[in-house]
Order: structure tokens, then C-alpha cells, then sequence
């Protein structure tokens, strides 16, 4: 059957989108993209309608994806997890995701890289740690393994160490110590990696600032054993 499209005005809460109007009645809202080359007194068929609808669901899918990309980079996971919650089809998110590649706008590698590398130099974490971040993000076992090739929790746990120190400068060694090491343990690193970087950051950064300061503790085994 075929309508004619009488009226097309765009709406007043939403001026991206335009109210069609077919024979004399509204009918559906477009997104103005989708309605771009609709005119006034054109005839249209309910195929074309329906070709309409499915076209303006995907644009509005993709706009919403869009809008979650303009706070920070998503992964393929969270953006369809996103749409699924708001009801949209699978064949309709898995169309915005291709779409998103093609535009090189939705990467989990680059996401990946670009996560360890702002972890690592603002809030430095172990590679168990990273990788449990990643995994929740949907990101997938072996994009994470090839990210996090290379890193060193030894080097981590000092950097970490590092910008800690500066909330300790002024505890004791027993404190500053025990403080540190629940720190570097919520960060995920392990013990060996954790009493490393601490001894080296009280022996670089604290110790010489205290005349009156003994060496740090060596680390043995049973330094923590009271503990």
C-alpha cells in the first residue's frame, strides 16, 4: 500500500529528528539524517516505510554508541552491552559495530594499549591487576597477553611506590613499610615485587631526607611474620 507523505516538521524536544506526517496524519519520527531526502507529497510504500524504521534504528544505535565513545574509548563489549540493555537488536548492534571499525572509532587492541598506558603512568598496577581490568571491560585473552608483554611488576611496584611515598614522607620506617605494602597489595602486586620497591624508595627518596635515620631493614623472610 502506498502513502503520501503530507507534512514533515522537526520535533521540538529533539531538533535531530523530524515528525513524518503521511496522508494527513503523523506516522513515525526519522532521524533527519534518515529523512534527509523525504519531501513533502512523495508517495512511499510500506516497504519503504519499514526499510525507514530499520534504517532510523540503527542510526539511533549508533548515535547512542557515539554519545558513550565522547566520555572515554569503550570496547567492543561495553558499547554492546550498552545497546542490549536498552533493547536494541543483535543484528542492529552487531551493524553499529561495523560501522564504529570502519570509522576506527571501536579497537580493543588500541583500547588495551591505550588503558595500560594511562594506568601505568597515573596509577600504576601489577599485570595481574591490568589484566583483570581489561578482562572486565570484555577485552579479549590474548589482545590482554600481547598488551601486557613486556611489563615489569618490578618496575611497576616502584613507580607505584613512588607516587605513594609522598602521603608517608613523614611515618617511621615500621609504618611507612607497612603502610606501602597494603597499598602495592590492593594495586595486586606480590610480596617479593612489593618489599623490593619499598625498601628501594625509603633507601632513594625517604632515608636522605633524615640525618638521623638508620638504614632500612634488609628484607628476610620472616620480616612480616608478627604481621
Amino acid at each position: 500500500m502506498d502513502h503520501k507523505i503530507t507534512a514533515l516538521t522537526l520535533q521540538k524536544r529533539n531538533r535531530q529528528r523530524v515528525n513524518v506526517y503521511l496522508d494527513g496524519e503523523f506516522a513515525f519520527g526519522l532521524a533527519r539524517i534518515v529523512a534527509a531526502w523525504l519531501q513533502v507529497g512523495q508517495v512511499i510504500s510500506d516497504e519503504k516505510i519499514a526499510e525507514l524504521k530499520a534504517e532510523d534504528e540503527r542510526e539511533v544505535a549508533y548515535q547512542q554508541a557515539l554519545k558513550l565513545l565522547n566520555y572515554r574509548p569503550r570496547t567492543e563489549s561495553e558499547i554492546r552491552q550498552n545497546l542490549k540493555k536498552r533493547g536494541t537488536s543483535d543484528e542492529v548492534i552487531e551493524a553499529v559495530l561495523r560501522r564504529l571499525h570502519d570509522a576506527g572509532l571501536v579497537d580493543d587492541k588500541a583500547f588495551a594499549r591505550l588503558w595500560v598506558e594511562n594506568r601505568s603512568d597515573m596509577r600504576p598496577r601489577s599485570q595481574r591487576a591490568l589484566a583483570y581490568e581489561l578482562k572486565q571491560r570484555g577485552v579479549d585473552r590474548e589482545v590482554i597477553a600481547e598488551t601486557l608483554e613486556g611489563l615489569n611488576d618490578a618496575e611497576l611496584a616502584y613507580q607505584a611506590a613512588l607516587q605513594q611515598a609522598r602521603k608517608y614522607r613523614n611515618l617511621d620506617w615500621q609504618e611507612f613499610r607497612q603502610k606501602m605494602y597494603a597499598f602495592l597489595s590492593r594495586r595486586g602486586f606480590d610480596y617479593s615485587f612489593s618489599a623490593e620497591a619499598v625498601a628501594r624508595v625509603w633507601a632513594e627518596e625517604i632515608e636522605p631526607e633524615r640525618d638521623d635515620s638508620g638504614p632500612a631493614p634488609l628484607f628476610i623472610e620472616d620480616d612480616f611474620s608478627d604481621e
